[in-house]
């Protein structure tokens, strides 16, 4: 298929590792609480040194499926995966999350060159996987420039990680925070997060 890759990688274990790091920086950035949601957005193809959406790796976007997704496991946390813009952006998430925040679900599977290879990975991975239009998610890891702003909810705040980048893609990451409001007088407590 025009535009999938089919080579190995030999640094995959230099990925995972780096995508785990990643994660471990944002956890302790983002004081996430058991059942809330991070959103990962992953270009493959940036990963392996290609311009993003030309070069869809299978092996890439499982390895990284399966360190974040083991990752959120350990944390109690769900795993949301961003499909690339064919499928709108939607987003892939275990069934049980969907209920819990009342996202609608929609009709779609993704795949490597309609979804991406990261949501192809987390449709068949994730248990009773189902599709979203949007989430908002309480922090987010954008993998390639991938623009994940859209699942996250107000308000986003950039996180800065000592690792930069998932092989050759640049990372960028977000936790958010409650909206402060009432002006000059308001007193604001720093207890509370989004």
């Amino acid at each position: 298929m025009n535009g999938v890759s089919e080579e190995t990688f030999d640094n995959i274990e230099e990925i995972k590792s780096q995508a785990r790091q990643v994660f471990d920086g944002l956890w302790e950035a983002a004081e996430l609480s058991e059942g809330e949601i991070l959103v990962v957005g992953c270009s493959s193809s940036e990963v392996a040194g290609h311009r993003i959406g030309s070069w869809s790796s299978e092996e890439i976007g499982k390895a990284l499926f399966e360190t974040f997704y083991e990752a959120c496991r350990e944390k109690g946390i769900y795993l949301a995966a961003q499909c690339c813009e064919h499928l709108n952006r939607a987003v892939i998430l275990p069934r049980e999350a969907a209920g819990k925040y009342g996202f609608p679900m929609v009709n779609v599977v993704p795949q490597l060159k309609a979804g991406g290879s990261f949501a192809t990975a987390a449709y068949e991975g994730l248990p009773q996987a189902v599709a979203v239009e949007e989430v908002k998610a309480q922090a987010g890891i954008d993998i390639g420039d991938t623009l994940i702003g859209m699942h996250l909810q107000a308000v986003a705040v950039p996180v800065r990680m000592k690792v930069k980048a998932i092989g050759s893609a640049h990372v960028v990451c977000a936790r958010t925070r409650l909206k402060y409001i009432g002006g000059q007088r308001a007193a604001y407590s720093e207890k509370l997060r989004g």
